[in-house]
């Protein structure tokens, strides 16, 4: 046989054999936050990897190993202290104690600030564990009269913050009365904040949805279209505050008991536009964050 024959037949069985690996040391591991819901609103246990499916622009990623979310939360509580709100005030300081409480005295033992946007964005209590303190930022809630609600400002400077402190795990819940909205940015640059601080984005609105057309309501509607939406969150609408210890209690319960999703990503320089995941199985629907990597990338 003729020697120049073998060797190229040597060097294509070598590469057979070390493509695998090759591929495989080409794929990088990117994780995320996921909860799974039933449609009552219950956290889904014990999921595995073959619950899950992670696609990136559409296209299927394999979900490597799925475990418990133990990583501590910090989650910004913005309440709604404006004028608007003044008869949903005293719901508000019922239902958010038992939602502390279950944030920061669970297995994962999170910190939560308590933000107020009536007038303008302020700190009643600041990210703490303690319950004692974050009652005091509890029972600071009133509703100011003659001033407007501050939304978007509030979710502007809260993400802001969370990105210069490099926060990892970072939550919004927003509790807002339907009316006029009094905010100085628009909502692009709301989302832009809200995508740079990689916060889930959970909003509950209060009564019927508003019906105005103002530019600053525009730009409200489609701040809580799209936020919850692009960040892992949730727009829950609740015609009554009410109902509102309820929805906190659900809400505590799923953001207590999610999961920590990983599955490869190919090495590209360009990373994905989307990311998506869902839940296998009927009656489940999944919402998923993406975790920074050690660059601060998503």
């Amino acid at each position: 046989m003729n020697a120049g024959r073998i060797w190229p037949a040597l060097l294509l069985a070598a590469l057979v054999l070390t493509w695998p690996g090759r591929l495989a040391a080409q794929a990088i591991q990117r994780s995320m936050y996921v909860s799974v819901i039933t449609d009552a609103g219950a956290p889904v246990p014990d999921l595995g990897p073959p619950d899950f499916i992670v696609r990136e622009d559409n296209v299927a990623r394999e979900v490597l190993h799925v475990e418990p979310a133990t990583d501590p939360m910090q989650v910004a509580v913005l309440v709604d202290t404006s004028q608007q709100a003044r008869n949903d005030i005293a719901y508000m300081r019922t239902a958010l104690p038992p939602f502390v409480a279950t944030l920061t005295e669970g297995a994962v033992k999170s910190e939560v600030a308590i933000i107020g946007f009536g007038e303008r964005p302020t700190t009643l209590s600041d990210y703490t564990t303690s319950r004692a303190t974050l009652q005091k930022g509890v029972d600071r809630i009133w509703s100011q009269q003659g001033s407007g609600a501050y939304l978007l400002d509030a979710i502007t400077e809260i993400s802001e913050g969370f990105k210069k402190k490099e926060s990892r795990r970072p939550v919004i819940v927003a509790i807002a009365a339907e009316g006029a909205e009094y905010s100085f940015r628009q909502y692009d640059q709301v989302l832009e904040a809200l995508a740079g601080g990689g916060a889930a984005f959970y909003a509950i609105m209060l009564g019927t949805p508003s019906s105005s057309v103002s530019q600053e309501a525009i730009s409200r509607n489609i701040v809580l279209d799209r936020g919850p939406n692009n960040s892992g969150g949730r727009r829950e609408q609740l015609l009554s505050a009410i109902a509102l210890g309820e929805k906190l209690k659900q809400l505590g319960d799923q953001l207590t008991h999610m999961y920590k999703v990983t599955y490869a990503r190919p090495q590209s320089l360009i990373p994905p536009e989307k990311v998506t995941v869902a839940a296998t199985g009927a009656g489940r629907t999944a919402h998923g964050t993406l975790i920074k990597d050690d660059k601060g990338r998503r």
